[in-house]
Formats: structure tokens, C-alpha cells, sequence
């Protein structure tokens, strides 16, 4: 993989306080919509489904152990779809009867979602369609997030008891932090969780700059299918086109902000040496020929 340059933090104009809450959560629904795009022929699955893959195929048989958190889920993001298809995937390992503990799986595995800022009614919407989503109400920062974080829901009972290793999720999220505060959130994540993983569909190469630019025509081919509903996402999309653009410039400047693995494990090191912890990472085509998914995994107690 040859880099593009060095890492620059840019500003993203999505994340900006002056821009409009209204077209904010139209470029939120644009990009929840590239995250579950199955495109034929030129995706062998939706990005959603490759990072479920890509968690089933790393934790393998201890994937139920853990509660799966996402610590920067915005408006929900792709982890529903996440947790639909790692559940569906791990139905159809129960079925073939490939995993020991068919009794936990047969519930599925439960994620969170969280965010600094939390999205209540979109996270209300998204969990009344399915028993293994649920979400924290009050404000967590991923910098600063307390072991017992899901202590809350131990009091549920049936309806969903917490398992006590936590594996936490940042979903094209990482790259927003600066080196100071990724640093600070790698060190509470080694602190208080079992795991986490660390997902983006761009990188600081040529290859991802031209998978960016695709993505304003093929928002413009799509768009009809699932926004047709949206006078004010189609005039915004067509006749003022604010959202493609938002959404491919800012994806050149996530592309300029993404690490490398070794760049992620040089942070770390600014707390010194991880014992029992092991790292994993690599990349997977999420749209052929040029899109790549990079992942950044690291499992507490593995060696």
C-alpha cells in the first residue's frame, strides 16, 4: 500500500457546529446508506456485513463472550446492520452445529450504541427492530468511559444481561480524533474494555481517492430507490447537490485523516508496552477494484 503523504487532521465540514442539524442527518442517511449497499457484481457484500464478517472470523468460537459497544454510533450508523448479519451468521453456525455453546448463541450476541452526543430517537427506531440493539441514554465519551459501563443493564434480567467482557466498535469514527485524544481513547479502551475494533472504508491512497469520487454519481443513481419519499433529500441531492458534495469532500479529507496500523500501534506506545493484549489487522475489498476496508483489532488476554 503506497500512502498519498503523511497523516493531516483537515477539517470536516459534517462535523462543523455552524453547519445545518437538517443536512447533517441528510448526510448521516447518505452514508448509513453506503454502509448497507450490496451492489452487484462490484461488492461481494455490503460493508456492513464485511466488518461482521471480518469480527466473526477473528474472535471465531469466543464471539459470544463479549457485549459489542459502539463508542461513536452518531444517529446509529451501520451497527445495525452489523448486528443483523453477525446474528444471522451466527444462526447459521448454530444450525451446522460448528459452536459448543448453542444456548447463548441462540439469543445472539448484544450491541450498544453510545456516542458523546447520543441520538435518542434515531437509537429508539432502530432498536424496536431487533431484541439484541440497545443503547445508553446519557452521554458516554469514549476518552473517559468507566468499566462498569454496561452495569446498568445487569438489572434487566431476561431482557438483556450485559456479558462481561466488552468489545468496543468504532465504525468510521477513529479517524476523527486527533492524535491526543485517539491516544487517550486507545489507553481507556486497553483500561477498561476486552476488545476493540477499529473499522474505516477509506485510506491515504490514490486507490480510496477514486472510490470517493465514484460516490457522488453513484448517489446520484441510488438515491431515487431509497429516498424517493424525501422531497428535501432529493432537491439536495439533484437540483443543489449539498449532500454528494458533502459527503465526497469530506470523504477526501477522512481519506487524509485515516492511520495506518502501525500508525495506531505508535499511539499506543506513547503508554508503553500492552501486555497480554494481541493486535490484528489487514484489509478486505468492500467495493471492487479500488474500495478498500481497513480494520484494527485488538483482543485482551490473547497470545
Amino acid at each position: 500500500m503506497v500512502l498519498l503523504g503523511p497523516r493531516i487532521h483537515f477539517y470536516e465540514i459534517n462535523d462543523q457546529s455552524w453547519f445545518p442539524a437538517y443536512f447533517r442527518a441528510k448526510v448521516q442517511a447518505g452514508l448509513t446508506l453506503l454502509w448497507s449497499l450490496d451492489l452487484p457484481f462490484i461488492q461481494p457484500s455490503s460493508p456492513a456485513a464485511l466488518v461482521a464478517q471480518t469480527i466473526h472470523n477473528v474472535l471465531g468460537d469466543n464471539i459470544s463472550d463479549y457485549t459489542y459497544v459502539d463508542f461513536c454510533a452518531g444517529a446509529g450508523g451501520p451497527t445495525p446492520f452489523i448486528e443483523r448479519d453477525l446474528n444471522a451468521r451466527l444462526s447459521l453456525t448454530t444450525a451446522n452445529g460448528h459452536i459448543d455453546d448453542a444456548d447463548d448463541i441462540n439469543h445472539g450476541v448484544d450491541f450498544v450504541l453510545t456516542d458523546i452526543a447520543p441520538h435518542l430517537e434515531a437509537w429508539e427506531e432502530a432498536a424496536k427492530k431487533s431484541d439484541n440493539l440497545h443503547y445508553i441514554s446519557t452521554s458516554v465519551d469514549a476518552a473517559n468511559a468507566p468499566r462498569d459501563l454496561l452495569k446498568p443493564f445487569a438489572k434487566k434480567g431476561s431482557e438483556f444481561k450485559a456479558k462481561q467482557k466488552v468489545f468496543r466498535l468504532f465504525n468510521l469514527a477513529f479517524h476523527h480524533f486527533d492524535d491526543p485524544l485517539a491516544a487517550k481513547i486507545l489507553q481507556n479502551s486497553i483500561a477498561t474494555s476486552d476488545g476493540f475494533g477499529i473499522f474505516e472504508l477509506q485510506g491515504r491512497t490514490f486507490s480510496s481517492m477514486i472510490t470517493i469520487s465514484l460516490m457522488w454519481p453513484l448517489l446520484l443513481l441510488v438515491s431515487p430507490f431509497y429516498f424517493w419519499r424525501s422531497p428535501g433529500h432529493m432537491f439536495f441531492t439533484y437540483i443543489i447537490p449539498i449532500i454528494p458534495f458533502v459527503i465526497v469532500a469530506d470523504g477526501y479529507v477522512s481519506s487524509l485523516r485515516t492511520r495506518t496500523a502501525d500508525e495506531i500501534m505508535a499511539l499506543m506506545s506513547r503508554n508503553g508496552h500492552v501486555p497480554g493484549w494481541e493486535f490484528r489487522s489487514g484489509s478486505e475489498c468492500h467495493t471492487w477494484p479500488t474500495g478498500e476496508m481497513t480494520y484494527f483489532i485488538g483482543l485482551k488476554g490473547k497470545q
